[in-house]
């Protein structure tokens, strides 16, 4: 965009751009309404490849967008999920494709009643800053196997991949099929106010209010991935170690900036204090208990959330928690924030009142599993809950006595890379699900036919009421009224 234009006609002319996307995929769904299996086979395998294809430069755009990420990490959380999601709906999209029988009523024996599954039409997907490509690729992947056009829009904060990203969707699509807006649309109310037939939303409990009302006046249906206050539960029956470890994973990788991370941790009063010294353990572990310049760990990705994260450990610090960094601090420039643990915290701090979303652990001390769920109670419904216990009837009672988008016993978060099973949020953390079949019918419309067959006499049932058959019928199925009720 030429620099020399003036931001008003900028900004004009991006939201000129989506409109006429929005127009022509709009057309382009009315002319084919329904692509075939094969066709859905055909987009689903070009951007497998694609994704494979593209994997270095988008790695190295991602790196640029935050600073600093390990390509490796990049690769594993961004790209491999994005082609074991492909792969999977390439795998089972014709069989989601059949029509489902279904049984009429017992009224009605002898004619035919289906589900279809119709495209739903023109789908938008808000992609967040934190996994750009896999959670382009996700939504993307489920919209086209479901049948849909797709518009994306990429966040602000990612300029590089939203580059990449463009380059590698045109060179296989066409952009009233799928076409992509990054940080030119100043305003993204002008995405969410289009009326799509659905939108998908990845973000935070704040913005997801404003994306749905927005949706609401054009009656939109909305996908929300939200996220919240994820708690890891501590057995007293589960080795301490390695529960510490892999929380530490969980709160470092993308230094901790993953919707389902482990919020917070829950632990046996009498164990904190080992706890605290085991995720230290993990940390060095991992790390080198360096996180400036190490080339596995990623960077905070702006001065605006390293900001953030900063005020949160004051504002703990200044009311009496104690906060222990699992290793230096890093320079002036650099955003390479290493994991914080804080103890002491109390329900005032920030730290136990926002999605932390970064490499803060509070650790928060319990005596018995009824604390710790009374605990869980208090805070609104989380994106994931953690479970580290060998105990059957313990983790049966945690699991039926609350309310998470999803679980993963005894490790973080890998219930969301398993693509054969539904993700999303509840309550607050979400509404609606994407990954498997689930998603497939989720932006797809299901469709009942009701055939009725030639001699089927559906007109006795017409006025005038009282005949024998309507009589029979109402007998049959209803039996007598009480007299007694007046």
């Amino acid at each position: 965009m030429n620099d020399n234009i003036h931001p008003s006609l900028q900004a004009m002319t991006a939201v000129e751009r989506v409109q006429r996307l929005f127009a022509a995929q709009r057309a382009a769904c009315l002319a084919q309404p329904c692509p075939s299996a094969d066709e859905r086979l055909e987009r689903l395998c070009a951007l497998k490849r694609q994704t494979q294809r593209y994997q270095d430069l988008l790695s190295e755009a991602m790196s640029a967008d935050f600073g600093f990420r390990p390509a490796a990490e990049s690769k594993m959380l961004d790209l491999l999920g994005s082609v074991l999601e492909a792969n999977h709906a390439i795998a089972h999209v014709k069989r989601w494709m059949k029509p489902s029988k279904r049984s009429t009523e017992l009224l009605f024996l002898g004619n035919r009643l289906t589900v279809t599954y119709q495209p739903k039409g023109v789908v938008g997907v808000i992609v967040p800053w934190n996994f750009p490509i896999y959670l382009a690729l996700g939504p993307l992947v489920t919209a086209l196997a479901a049948g849909n056009r797709v518009m994306i829009k990429m966040s602000e904060v990612t300029p590089a991949t939203n580059a990449v990203f463009k380059r590698l969707l045109a060179e296989v699509y066409p952009e009233d099929l799928v076409a992509v807006v990054g940080e030119e649309l100043a305003d993204p109310n002008v995405f969410t106010s289009l009326p799509f037939d659905h939108i998908v939303f990845t973000g935070s409990p704040a913005v997801g209010r404003i994306v749905m009302r927005s949706a609401a006046q054009n009656l939109t249906p909305v996908t929300l991935e939200l996220g919240g206050k994820s708690p890891a539960v501590v057995s007293r029956h589960y080795p301490l170690a390695d529960a510490a470890r892999r929380i530490t994973h969980g709160k470092s990788v993308n230094c901790g900036q993953i919707c389902i991370a482990p919020d917070y941790a829950l632990v046996p009063r009498e164990s904190v204090d080992a706890f605290v010294a085991a995720v230290r353990t993990g940390f060095e572990a991992m790390y080198g208990g360096h996180a400036e310049g190490n080339p596995h760990f990623t960077s905070v990705v702006s001065d605006r959330q390293l900001q953030r994260l900063q005020a949160a450990l004051d504002d703990a610090r200044a009311k009496g928690a104690t906060v222990t960094a699992c290793a230096p601090l890093p320079a002036a420039g650099n955003r390479q924030l290493p994991l914080h643990i804080v103890t002491g915290a109390t329900p005032d701090m920030t730290v136990l009142q926002e999605e932390l979303f970064g490499p803060v652990l509070p650790v928060v001390p319990y005596d018995q599993l009824d604390d710790a769920i009374a605990f869980i109670h208090a805070r609104p419904r989380p994106l994931a809950l953690y479970c580290f216990s060998h105990d059957g009837a313990e983790r049966d009672e945690l699991l039926r006595r609350t309310h998470s988008g999803g679980v993963t016993l005894n490790d973080w978060g890998w219930h969301a890379i398993n693509h054969d099973a539904p993700f999303g949020g509840i309550g607050n953390s979400g509404i609606g699900n994407y990954h498997g079949e689930e998603g497939f019918r989720e932006l797809s419309h299901a469709r009942t036919v009701f055939q009725r067959r030639r001699w089927f006499p559906t007109q006795l049932f017409h006025p005038p009421y009282g005949s024998f058959v309507q009589k029979l019928a109402l007998k049959f199925f209803l039996g007598h009224g009480d007299p007694e009720l007046r």
